[in-house]
């Protein structure tokens, strides 16, 4: 079994991003289904998105930096940051961050 956390930071302000909205989702032959859903803290971090570890699959680790920037008034390209990954098997952590600023994104798998 698998676990996951992530954390988001604002490169353009330097600092984390807090009360960014983060959806968890795994892929299936039905479609996508929710797993689990949180919000990150004063520090940008979302420790606790899967309290109970995953199973290997295909799944999804979905931001909501849209509504981010805009609830500080500030333009934005993008409306959300989508990690599209697989866990091809159980017991391996995966630290997945979010670099954000209003016109670009990216992530790495970190530790």
């Amino acid at each position: 079994m698998s676990t996951i956390t992530t954390h988001i930071l604002d490169t353009a302000l330097g600092k984390p991003a807090c009360g960014v909205a983060i959806s968890l989702e795994q892929n299936s032959p039905e479609g996508w289904f929710p797993v689990s859903q949180g919000e990150t803290d004063s520090d940008g971090r979302l420790k606790d998105l899967t309290p109970e570890p995953l199973t290997p699959g295909h799944y999804r680790l979905t931001a909501e930096i849209g509504d981010y920037f805009a609830a500080a008034g500030r333009d934005a390209l993008y409306v959300s940051a989508q990690i599209d990954f697989v866990i091809a098997e159980a017991g391996s952590h995966f630290h997945l961050p979010f670099l954000i600023s209003p016109w670009s994104w990216s992530t790495y798998r970190g530790s």
